[in-house]
């Protein structure tokens, strides 16, 4: 399939009463020609089935796929543009793909009844419970799920009910073929509708044949499987048994070996809440996870194991995994030769030493509960505005001077037209990949055509996702005031410290900006109210100003309401 002959429809919904059914038609055509080789014989007889439906049967399964459950009262199916929903389950039915009058346990049946349907239908019942009919509806539906264990139809349920109810079959079929179209789970129907209404846009990036979510069969079960462990990990299931479960790695697909060690890392954290630390320290030196190697340190710790935490922790120095492993291992080594008796070892410039001489200043100012907010009101001038920015400066800057980069259509970066950005974002070839492209981005610093395509970026783009700017938080006036103020060099040197591992470093900026637009200089503002104190990804930015000279301090704020 060309990357260039296949779009969304842009047929808006108001003008449309079936853009859902046209929606869904273009993911199975998507998916059909994407994925024919890995589709499984019952989805492909699923989407024969689907395409041989009257067109009033198509849309009315679609409505039912799109929300949420697979039970439905048939009152609950009326949309105009179908008319009688009975008509129309009748060839869903007969496919196979419906059932009316489905059996029904108590857990089942009462999310479809009211509270005053529930009293008058199930009186008989709710009698053997010993509650009163004016229990509420939780009292009522805890009591009779204690007492009724047996499965029924909808209409032995309650025979004089108004209307009838229908279970969506192959639930789990339709959301594997989401999960081929968008590569996630994460992603709903939603996303045409909000892309057709304009409220939420996309960049158009070229999606050629090879760019897909998945090469293998075997990956789509991979997802599903971790996807199924996440869902029992927040239902509250045992992290031993959950890591029982868990597929054996490495996987093949980066993509997917990241999401196993992530998932790998939260069980053992919770292992760890739990004070299972057999089954957390059973994960840890197994895992890839970047913060995997100082949990273990940690649980070595408490043991008392300090020799055995001294070797690995000494091997992490010669090869850490970011910039945070190396804060967390100049803290913990230290502490380590001490119990030893062993001479500390030499350090690198420690970051904790290097932000405790940084330029600080104190407000006492009234107590409020945006602490930013009031100093930037205190401290903003005509001829000095003070910005709040936290996260979305710095970043917003970069990913509007590296839109090309970021935007790249490499095979598997892109796989459908709904991505707030590429696939393999935080993966650690990310860089790699486009290093050509970031480079040329970079360059524009160096050359001075960076304001100028920034701003082109900004008109060109406004409005469009992206995983660094927020167009809420950067208005036009803020945008060239910060392109005056902020030298190239200091925007270089930050977005080079941001390519190092966008994931951790685009976060952990200072909460203010004051930009003094007549003399064309800039300092950075980190605000810590009462009891606040700096966290390790704000300490290693402010060290890394710094280094390069860039200007930062810290406001401590307290409350004249303190004062004695």
């Amino acid at each position: 399939m060309n990357s260039t002959s296949r779009s969304i429809p842009v047929t808006a919904p108001l003008d449309d009463p079936f853009y859902y059914l046209r929606n869904f038609q273009f993911v199975l055509e998507w998916v059909t020609e994407r994925y024919d080789d890995l589709l499984s014989d019952d989805e492909e007889a699923l989407i024969e089935t689907f395409h041989g439906l009257p067109r009033m049967s198509q849309a009315l399964m679609v409505r039912m796929v799109m929300r949420k459950g697979c039970y439905f009262r048939t009152s609950k199916l009326r949309y105009a543009e179908i008319g009688d929903p009975c008509e129309s389950l009748f060839p869903l039915a007969e496919a196979g793909l419906v059932v009316v009058d489905p059996e029904l346990t108590v857990d089942t049946l009462l999310p479809l009844m009211t509270l005053t349907e529930l009293r008058r239908a199930l009186a008989s019942y709710i009698s053997e419970t010993g509650l009163s009919v004016h229990a509420s509806k939780r009292d009522l539906s805890a009591g009779l799920q204690a007492v009724s264990c047996e499965t029924r139809r909808w209409s032995s349920w309650w025979p004089q009910a108004p209307d009838a109810v229908v279970m969506l079959c192959n639930e789990a079929l339709f959301e594997r073929l989401r999960l081929m179209f968008f590569g996630n789970l994460r992603q709903h129907w939603s996303e045409f509708v909000l892309t057709e209404l304009g409220i939420q846009r996309f960049e158009t990036v070229a999606l050629p044949d090879e760019s897909r979510a998945f090469q293998e069969r075997a990956d789509i079960d991979l997802y599903r499987e971790l996807h199924d462990l996440r869902e029992r990990l927040d239902a509250g299931e045992g992290p031993a048994e959950l890591f029982a479960s868990l597929p054996v790695g490495p996987f093949a697909n980066a993509w997917l070996e990241s999401r196993r060690s992530r998932l790998a890392f939260q069980i053992a954290r919770e292992a760890e809440r739990q004070g299972d630390t057999t089954t957390a320290m059973a994960i840890y030196p197994r895992c890839q996870h970047v913060e995997a190697r100082v949990r273990q340190l940690r649980q070595l710790e408490r043991r008392g194991e300090c020799e055995v935490a001294y070797r690995i922790a000494t091997r992490a120095m010669e090869s850490p995994r970011n910039e945070a492993e190396i804060q967390h291992l100049e803290r913990i080594l230290p502490r380590l030769c001490r119990r030893l008796g062993m001479a500390s070892p030499p350090q690198c410039s420690r970051v904790d030493d290097t932000t405790g001489k940084l330029e600080s200043f104190a407000l006492r100012l009234p107590a409020t509960d945006g602490v930013e907010l009031a100093v930037r009101d205190r401290l903003a001038r005509d001829e000095a505005p003070v910005y709040y920015v936290e996260n979305t400066l710095l970043t917003g800057v970069f990913g509007l001077l590296c839109w090309e980069a970021i935007f790249a259509p490499l095979p598997g970066a892109f796989f459908h037209p709904f991505h707030v950005g590429p696939a393999d974002l935080y993966r650690e070839d990310f860089v790699t990949r486009r290093q050509a492209l970031f480079s040329n981005c970079l360059s524009m610093l160096d050359s001075g055509e960076y304001r100028q395509r920034v701003r082109d970026t900004y008109r060109e783009k406004w409005g469009r996702a992206s995983p660094f700017v927020h167009w809420e938080s950067i208005s036009e006036t803020l945008l060239e005031q910060a392109l005056a103020c902020v030298p190239a060099n200091h925007l270089k040197y930050c977005f080079e410290r941001m390519l190092i591992d966008l994931k951790a470093n685009r976060a952990g900026l200072p909460d203010l900006i004051q930009l003094w637009p007549r003399q064309r200089r800039y300092r950075w503002i980190e605000v810590k109210g009462p009891g606040d104190r700096l966290q390790d990804n704000q300490r290693r930015w402010l060290a890394f100003f710094q280094q390069h000279d860039i200007p930062a301090t810290v406001c401590h704020v307290t409350w004249e309401a303190d004062s004695g």
